[in-house]
């Protein structure tokens, strides 16, 4: 970490990062695949914002924290809803926000699995 190739690396893991998600979430929407995020997570605003993934990729975010429902996530203004709206509108993929719950195991999280796929970016982008 004290030489300057550690992070001219980390920089191109990250770009390449950005670039397959983006691409995945660019070719489902373009076969009319409907895909929604879940979490309004400030790391998950962070994501959205430096990957540029908006209302032309995603069409809404569900959050528990009814705090946030009702309002639109920071910089890709995208509406917050709650999660049983996964439920209501069925999207074919979910991108998770907060992916460190795929190690999670609760009644909380059905509503994300529900029979949709699910797109975890990080620490590389898949879909499970």
């Amino acid at each position: 970490m004290t030489r300057s190739a550690y992070y001219v690396d980390f920089d191109a893991r990250v770009l390449n990062l950005r670039e397959r998600l983006r691409s995945l979430l660019t070719r489902l929407k373009a076969q009319g695949q409907s895909l929604a995020a879940y979490g309004a997570s400030a790391k998950g605003a962070t994501l959205l914002n430096f990957f540029g993934i908006a209302r032309d990729l995603l069409d809404f975010v569900a959050d528990r924290s009814t705090v946030k429902q009702g309002k639109l996530t920071p910089g890709s203004h995208l509406p917050i809803l709650p999660p049983e709206t996964l439920l209501e509108r069925k999207p074919d993929y979910v991108l998770l926000l907060t992916w460190i719950l795929p190690t999670r195991s609760s009644r909380s999280n059905r509503p994300i699995a529900s029979g949709r796929q699910i797109i975890i970016p990080l620490p590389e982008v898949r879909v499970v």
